[in-house]
């Protein structure tokens, strides 16, 4: 009875979030057409200064920290995002699509060949020039928003399954990406700000071990200690999103079998309660209702908490925001040079044909050995339109142009690449998909 339960509120939580995300990565498009529209225009100037050179910040005494909005946006308001995935791959972990060996090997492997072989063919295109081969980290991320968005087009013609599985891919594709930001796109360390931020998720975890749930501490301690000691230490700020993820509670203070017997328990009071005559409660009725909210709330998980009140935030509002700040591609000069440059080449076959050999490749493996199996009613034609699909890497591989190059050039020139190969990929994938039927 217990596992039903948990598998329904799992399957509930999966079904809302690829609803906002469907409906996030509708806007993200309408964003983007926005972004390079404004930054084509003769509003440019306006564009870079907003975005680039207006300062914004705060101060305390001698203590100053003043920035871009495109820094802020980047470094701050994307670590929320990050923080955000933390909370999911945790939840995954526990008690969804990665939770088993059986679950998770399928979505795994085809996301490890979804970075494997995108990486290696942009390595190849420019292994000779080291300014370039740098940027062999941007065709391995998916932009899991934008990539449901356009898969609920198609509506009913997809299966369910399809959805979860590249949910589950691309939480894993995430996780890759989180690893290689952290590891290889980090230039200096100052390691004195590291043990500092070390201590204060080691202060997390034990308001964890000892059962605090209030998530403003966690807030608190998060920001003014682990963000910003991360944010000096030289290593990308958004990494303390998830770290700072990893330390929030899973368990409830109440039980579920303690939650539905007090719950029977207050329903049945308030059933006899004897109604106003008025469309007010009563006196009693408003305190069984407060009552049921408190325990309600003890029911919950600091976590799924979290994960429900940030969720929308991030899909809705960071996202955008990011895409509005750093899809403004300005196009000067001949956009065939921009195009045929080996770092936009680099780019679009990694996304467009690495992702799709990667994941489809790694997948046959997979089940060709009976190590996993395909969801139920999903066909091997649907894993083929999610392997392109999957090669919309939109805001991910943007994200991490702007720390693989130094040179706004190549920055440029890398976005090229994204948008031509996220526009090829997404018309590919949707016609597979749009051609086959639900099974």
């Amino acid at each position: 009875m217990k596992k039903e339960q948990n598998k329904a509120s799992t399957n509930f939580v999966i079904k809302r979030i690829i609803n906002e995300e469907s409906l996030g990565g509708l806007l993200l498009i309408g964003v983007i057409i926005i972004a390079v529209i404004w930054a084509n225009s003769r509003f440019f100037e306006f564009y870079h200064y907003l975005w680039h050179e207006l300062q914004v910040g705060f101060s305390a005494g001698s203590w100053e920290l003043k920035e871009s909005l495109h820094y802020w946006i980047n470094d701050g308001l994307m670590a929320l995002f990050f923080f955000t995935i933390g909370l999911e791959i945790k939840r995954e972990v526990l008690a969804g699509e990665l939770s088993s060996i059986k679950k998770a090997s399928l979505p795994l492997m085809a996301a490890l060949g979804g970075m494997i072989v995108p990486a290696t063919i942009y390595a190849i295109l420019n292994y000779n020039n080291p300014e370039y081969i740098h940027g062999w980290g941007i065709p391995m991320a998916t932009d899991i928003a934008f990539s449901l968005g356009l898969m609920a087009l198609l509506g009913k013609r997809v299966n369910i399954n399809l959805k979860i599985f590249l949910m589950a891919l691309a939480i894993a594709d995430d996780l890759g990406a989180i690893l290689v930001i952290a590891i290889f796109y980090t230039d200096s360390i100052d390691y004195l700000e590291l043990l500092q931020a070390a201590v204060f998720l080691i202060i997390l975890i034990g308001a964890n071990r000892i059962g605090v749930r209030r998530t403003t501490f966690y807030a608190v301690i998060g920001f003014a200690g682990v963000w910003l000691a991360i944010l000096y230490s030289g290593v990308h700020a958004t990494i303390a999103g998830v770290l700072i993820a990893m330390t929030i509670p899973v368990k409830a203070k109440v039980s579920e079998i303690s939650y539905m017997d007090r719950l029977c328990e207050i329903t049945s009071k308030f059933e006899k309660e004897k109604p106003n005559k008025s469309s007010l409660l009563t006196k009693n009725q408003a305190r069984l209702m407060s009552d049921i909210e408190d325990l309600t709330a003890d029911a919950n998980t600091p976590l799924q908490k979290l994960e429900h009140a940030l969720h929308p935030v991030t899909v809705f509002f960071i996202l955008p925001l990011f895409a509005l700040a750093n899809a403004g591609v300005h196009v000067e000069g001949n956009i065939l040079n921009l195009l045929f440059h080996p770092i936009s080449v680099g780019v679009i076959l990694g996304l467009m044909i690495g992702k799709f050999l990667g994941i489809s490749l790694f997948s046959r493996i997979m089940v060709w050995f009976k190590l996993a199996s395909l969801p139920e009613g999903v066909t091997w034609k649907q894993i083929y339109g999610v392997g392109f699909l999957a090669g919309i890497g939109f805001t991910m591989s943007i994200f991490i142009s702007e720390l693989a190059f130094v040179s706004e050039e190549f920055v440029q020139i890398a976005k090229v690449g994204i948008f031509v190969a996220s526009f090829l990929s997404s018309i590919i994938g949707m016609t597979i998909l749009g051609l086959g039927r639900k099974k």
